[in-house]
C-alpha cells in the first residue's frame, strides 16, 4: 500500500537547556521556600525536579533566577514521580 501525503510538521516551541540549574520555588503565598532544579525552560514552561517529599500543588511561583526577586507563576500540567512540568501563566 503505498500512501502519497505529506506529513504535516509539528512546530513545538524553541527549547534551551539549563542542564540542572539550581533554583527555587514557592507556595503558600510566599511563606514556603522549596529548592528545586530546572532541568529545560521554554517560552511557555518548564520542566523541574525537587527531593522535597511535599504534595505539590497546581500552582506555584518560580524564580527562573534565584539572585532576583522576579517570580513566574506558573501550574502543573504533567507529573512523573518527583520531576513536574509546567506551564508559565500570563
Amino acid at each position: 500500500m503505498i500512501v502519497d501525503e505529506q506529513r504535516t510538521k509539528v512546530q513545538r516551541e524553541p527549547r534551551r537547556q539549563l542542564r540542572k540549574r539550581s533554583t527555587w520555588m514557592t507556595i503558600d503565598n510566599g511563606m514556603t521556600k522549596i529548592e528545586c532544579i530546572v532541568l529545560d525552560v521554554s517560552p511557555g514552561g518548564a520542566k523541574i525536579v525537587t527531593d522535597a517529599a511535599f504534595d505539590i500543588r497546581d500552582s506555584f511561583e518560580l524564580a527562573l533566577v534565584p539572585e532576583h526577586s522576579t517570580r513566574q507563576s506558573c501550574e502543573v500540567v504533567w507529573r512523573r514521580g518527583k520531576t513536574y512540568g509546567v506551564k508559565f501563566l500570563a
